[in-house]
């Protein structure tokens, strides 16, 4: 599989975008994890999503993935699982803009993690940036702490906690994932693996059919999750995983948008000045030299 040269700066936009319609389902699944439940919006999500992705991907797939791709599939598949059961848990408890916050952890966490794994070099400038951004995290949750948050919060913002350190794992496997697999395989065998995991627990969670309202959520948020995964497919397999994980800073400012819009959680100014400080630091990530970050060309 070749991939092509990009400028790495439309990579870090196309990454952009896909962190943007991942927000939008969050906000789309903190919804039905309200109506429904967790487990069930997982399952019923992805299962969409599956039959979606496949009929796009099966009928062209060239051929069967490598026993390695797969088991890089099924690795992530494993990952997501978890990391998503967390942070929809979570969502269902915190407001969606303290819960993005707290999931900011992650991306630092990957950094390291792309060094150690991917042996990626981490230039001082990505450092900064990042802790610029990350700076921002910390004022805008100090600021959401004065509050009351209450015992519920507190374990909901803990497992979301626990879905960031998973998330990070996740990052680097999805660097690992796009440059042996096209957007269309990677957002298909996400779908089945996560799907097939759930199923295995539904002897012990329970499952039913959701009612009929719910649907078209349900089918917006696999649509979301869909296109999301093929642009982050798309944009990781054409820049390296620490220079893209700044992207996810901003999936704060969507947060914050609909978290207002939809769920009427208000924006104080330790919100604005946050904000500020992580969309600087992503603005210093993407104005890095580019010959710190050269373009791919890998072949699988």
């Amino acid at each position: 599989m070749n991939r092509v040269a990009q400028h790495p700066v439309q990579a870090f936009l196309v990454c952009a975008l896909g962190i943007a319609l991942f927000s939008g389902m969050d906000a789309v699944m903190k919804g039905l994890v309200l109506a429904i439940g967790t487990f069930a919006t997982m399952f019923w999500r992805n299962l969409i999503g599956m039959g979606l992705s496949g009929f796009a991907y099966l009928p062209r797939r060239p051929s069967w993935p490598s026993r390695a791709t797969l088991g890089i599939h099924v690795a992530r598949g494993v990952v997501s699982t978890g990391m998503g059961f967390l942070f929809f848990w979570g969502i269902g408890r915190v407001p969606l803009a303290q819960a993005i916050a707290l999931a900011f952890i992650a991306p630092l966490i990957a950094l390291y993690l792309a060094a150690v794994l991917l042996d990626e070099s981490v230039g001082r400038r990505t450092v900064v940036a990042s802790l610029v951004a990350f700076a921002g995290v910390l004022v805008i949750f100090i600021g959401q702490a004065r509050g009351e948050l209450g015992r519920e919060a507190l374990i909901g913002s803990l497992a979301i906690l626990g879905s960031a350190i998973l998330y990070a794992l996740n990052i680097i496997l999805m660097r690992r994932q796009a440059l042996v697999a096209d957007p269309l395989e990677i957002t298909f065998f996400q779908s089945v693996i996560v799907t097939v995991v759930l199923a295995l627990f539904i002897p012990v969670a329970g499952l039913s059919l959701p009612p009929m309202p719910q649907w078209p959520w349900l089918f917006l948020a696999a649509c979301l999750a869909i296109s999301s995964l093929m642009l982050l497919g798309w944009a990781y397999a054409r820049a390296e995983a620490s220079y893209l994980a700044a992207t996810e800073y901003t999936a704060f400012l969507w947060a914050s948008l609909f978290g207002w819009l939809v769920f009427h959680e208000p924006l104080s100014p330790y919100t604005i000045a946050g904000a500020v400080l992580i969309v600087g630091g992503c603005i210093v990530v993407v104005r890095k030299p580019l010959d710190s970050n050269p373009p791919l060309e890998a072949a699988a």
